[in-house]
């Protein structure tokens, strides 16, 4: 009996490494048979010119994605909601809780619902007619900019749009219906950068009061070497949620856009 079962595992054995070494060479030999894409993005190669306004618009469309990033930031809701959040977890003293993914994340997801309309009118206005042809892209890029310029416009300061029309020196009168953007955009940023402080001040104020609080009562108790950051935290933390503070956080923001 143990030379038949010593058989039967070396036959195992062997037919486990032929099927082994047959399985590995069809791994190995797949990707040779396997046509492998070619990406080409240069116009040298057009044949034709709707090959060539389309490899135009491919490269026109990277181009975007790379300054998207800084898209968001200057010219959408984005800079207020982000800098907000950023108060309330320093006023809450809860460190890297939310983490900056988590914060970045819902601020971007705000900043897409607030300016739907927004884009909707960008689409509609700019982008659709300029795919199918029937504007020139110059004019494609003025119709793009009419929204973004209103909705930046309605949160500007007449005071830090007036500041950057007079550093400007442009040589026609600019008004708020034919300024350019790279006038409106830092007015823009300065006044909802102000904006953001002046809500970050109001979010500190009950936080606040707690610490004082609770630093009183600890130095009326002679605890001097127990940080007032320890046990001040979880009553903030039960402020926050029982007058249920992201909600009226995030409403706030919206509301304060409308």
């Amino acid at each position: 009996m143990d030379k038949k079962n010593s058989k039967i595992i070396v036959t195992a054995l062997a037919l486990m490494f032929v099927s082994i070494i047959f399985v590995t060479t069809k791994v190995h030999a797949a990707p040779e048979t396997l046509p492998i894409p070619k990406i080409n993005i240069s116009v040298d190669n057009a044949n034709t010119p709707q090959q060539y306004v389309g490899n135009l618009k491919l490269l026109v469309m990277l181009t975007i994605l790379t300054l998207l990033p800084s898209f968001i930031m200057m010219m959408t809701s984005f800079v207020r909601i982000i800098v907000v959040f950023g108060f309330l977890r320093t006023a809450l003293g809860t460190q890297q809780s939310p983490p900056n993914q988590v914060l970045i994340g819902l601020a971007l997801f705000l900043t897409i619902f607030i300016m739907q309309p927004v884009y909707s009118q960008v689409n509609t206005n700019a982008i659709q007619p300029f795919m199918e042809n029937r504007i020139t892209q110059d004019q494609a890029i003025e119709q793009g900019a009419k929204p973004l310029r209103d909705f930046m416009l309605k949160q500007t300061r007449k005071k830090d749009f007036d500041l950057f029309i007079n550093v400007a020196k442009l040589d026609y009168k600019a008004t708020k219906d034919n300024a350019p953007l790279h006038v409106v955009v830092p007015a823009y940023m300065i006044s909802e950068l102000k904006t953001s402080f002046q809500i970050g001040f109001l979010i500190y104020i009950p936080f606040m009061i707690i610490d004082l609080v609770v630093g009183s009562v600890l130095m009326s108790m002679g605890m001097m070497m127990l940080p007032p950051v320890m046990i001040s935290l979880p009553f903030k933390l039960l402020l926050f949620v029982m007058v249920d503070g992201w909600y009226l956080l995030v409403k706030s923001l919206i509301m304060s856009f409308t």
